[in-house]
């Protein structure tokens, strides 16, 4: 790390207007390194002796860049109670929590912003700077000692990998649409390269908010480093780049992958886990999961809709994180949250008929009922089989021959190449609510592209909803675009199952996606998978209808979030046909999580 000789320009402003104490640029010493990290400290104006909870965000977008500047449109559509000048993009905003009786503590990660050090974003070298933070905020003279993390998606996803060290003074965490699973939650879903949405995120949020990078006020993407700029070499050395280490390295055994392990069940803190319906290409599995597995005797799974970034601030759903805080950061339990029972563990949005997506108050209609575990009692995983008629039947068809469904192996969106099954109409309303999963059988035969020795087969699948009109019914994506019930994928290679590993389901295939269980993907033969498809939930009308989407690539609904890098899928592997197989031993299914009427 080559830096600038560190400042010190610690600055407090008494805001009368806005209630608060402003304490900007105060530097939190590390202990394993001399370079500190910069944070802001938000504390409600009080007697000197006065002592209160606090909320930490860390994180890459810059503490001093005001909503507004990072995106407009959207800071113009949050709820005014949660606007002020100091409001930053997924963060909480410090007017609205320091008036409920909150210091707010906003970090910029090691590497970025302020904070000197190398920038290698969510690796285990930055959440330990983070559980210093975490540590060093519970000592304050201002604080109570006890601390609660609250954010949305990276200031989500920080807050499993510090709850699972347990820093001391930790009380409570809200990871608000928050992956927990580096690897198959964001950047190798199925153990294919998710390359579009890293290539935008770490271009335009991360690289663009580097520690010592020029040019950062007067583009107003925050301020300009106090320490002053650093030379574009020093920069690179500086930092670590997702987008090539990403492309580097393909499995979990890679030390890239490894080090960014950490243990669920490692986390001992009360857990508001709120996974968003729509978010089924980032956050969705990682919220799911983070509450099925963390290790919190006290733990919740809240599921919402809309768009990424404006629920957080929906009146209802703060007056839902300020009674979980209030309880375990104050004591002041109005609800129940600390009593075992008293609060049902699982909340449940039903998505009923087609109210359209981007539009948050069509998406009020859908129900909220409450549940006592995740799974939901009583699921019935049905099979739908799947047919070279390209139906799904709720029996097992006689074929009685053996038939193959063929499609080109390396479709994109502007081409895409597949094949969709469908149900028959539902005979009455059937809710469809939890894991689901695919069986099928596949081959693929290469064509004079694919030149390597080695050959490979992308399992691409979605599952859509048709309304009893006949039309898609399509849901509130991250970005507010329409996107379809759920997403899987898998790589044929990783198809291997950890059979024995406690993680393991029948709904829920696991994976360890090592380099040693690589398997061999043979020209003209058949291999049975299992895909993992993300949860999902829709009450399918009477009259309306299931379809599952296999394909060779990235169809509608995808996004930014595309697979669409020829180093990770090169033609000398992949070009020729996809095929899928039926007859005799050969079963082909979807399995979906049916909730029985109530």
């Amino acid at each position: 790390m080559t830096t600038n000789q560190i400042r010190d320009l610690h600055e407090v402003t008494e805001d009368k207007e806005n209630g608060l104490i402003f304490e900007k640029n105060v530097s939190v010493p590390l202990k394993a390194s001399n370079l500190p990290v910069r944070c802001n400290v938000y504390r409600p104006i009080a007697p000197a002796d006065a002592k209160f909870p606090v909320l930490i965000t860390y994180g890459p977008y810059g503490k001093d860049i005001p909503y507004d500047n990072f995106f407009a449109k959207s800071f113009s559509e949050v709820n005014p109670e949660h606007k002020s000048k100091y409001s930053a993009w997924e963060t909480p905003d410090p007017v609205f929590w320091t008036s409920k009786g909150y210091v707010v503590v906003r970090a910029d990660e090691r590497g970025l912003g302020q904070s000197p050090g190398l920038l290698d974003t969510m690796s285990r070298g930055t959440s330990e700077c983070f559980f210093d933070v975490v540590e060093w905020a519970a000592d304050q003279e201002w604080s109570s000692g006890k601390v609660g993390l609250l954010g949305i998606s990276y200031y989500a996803g920080s807050q499993w990998r510090v709850a699972a060290r347990r820093p001391k003074g930790l009380a409570a965490i809200i990871p608000w649409e928050g992956m927990t699973d580096y690897y198959r939650d964001r950047c190798r879903h199925g153990g294919i390269f998710s390359n579009s949405f890293i290539k935008f995120w770490w271009n335009r949020q991360v690289i663009t908010n580097q520690y010592g990078r020029p040019g950062r006020a007067a583009s107003k993407w925050g301020e300009d480093t106090i320490e002053g700029d650093l030379p574009d070499d020093v920069l690179a050395q500086n930092r670590n780049d997702q987008n090539t280490d990403n492309e580097k390295n393909r499995f979990l055994d890679d030390e890239y992958y490894a080090s960014k392990e950490f243990n669920l069940e490692d986390i001992e803190v009360p857990i508001l886990s709120v996974a968003n319906w729509g978010g089924i290409l980032l956050h969705l599995r990682g919220n799911v999961n983070g509450y099925a597995w963390a290790g919190s005797k006290l733990k919740y799974l809240r599921f919402i809709t809309g768009r990424h970034d404006l629920p957080f601030y929906y009146k209802e759903e703060v007056e839902v994180q300020q009674s979980f805080l209030d309880a375990f950061l104050k004591d002041d339990d109005r609800v129940g949250w600390s009593v075992p029972g008293k609060v049902s563990p699982v909340s449940v949005i039903l998505r009923k008929g087609d109210v359209g997506f981007n539009n948050p108050e069509a998406e009020k209609k859908y129900v909220r009922r409450e549940e006592s575990a995740w799974p939901i009692p009583g699921t019935q995983y049905t099979k739908f089989h799947l047919t070279p008629e390209n139906t799904l039947e709720s029996t097992s068809p006689k074929i009685d021959s053996s038939k193959v469904l063929s499609y080109e192996a390396l479709g994109s969106l502007e081409k895409p190449q597949l094949i969709q099954f469908t149900s028959a109409p539902f005979e009455q309303d059937t809710e469809i609510t939890g894991h689901v999963t695919a069986h099928l059988n596949v081959s693929m035969t290469p064509d004079s592209l694919a030149t390597s020795p080695e050959k490979e087969i992308d399992l691409f699948l979605t599952l859509r909803y048709i309304s009893p009109s006949g039309k898609e019914v399509f849901y509130t994506g991250t970005a507010g675009d329409p996107v379809p019930l759920t997403k899987g994928w898998l790589r044929a290679s990783l198809r291997k199952i950890a059979s024995e590993h406690p993680r393991n389901s029948s709904y829920q295939p696991y994976r360890e996606y090592r380099s040693t269980d690589v398997q061999e993907v043979k020209p003209d033969t058949v291999y049975a998978v299992d895909v993992e498809i993300w949860p999902t939930n829709v009450v399918a009308e009477k009259g309306g209808r299931i379809v599952l989407e296999v394909s060779s690539g990235d169809t509608q609904g995808s996004g930014i979030f595309t697979h669409t890098s020829e180093v990770d899928r090169p033609k000398e592997k992949f070009s020729g046909k996809n095929h899928m197989h039926f007859g005799e031993g050969l079963e082909n299914y979807v399995t979906l999580p049916v909730i029985p009427a109530r």
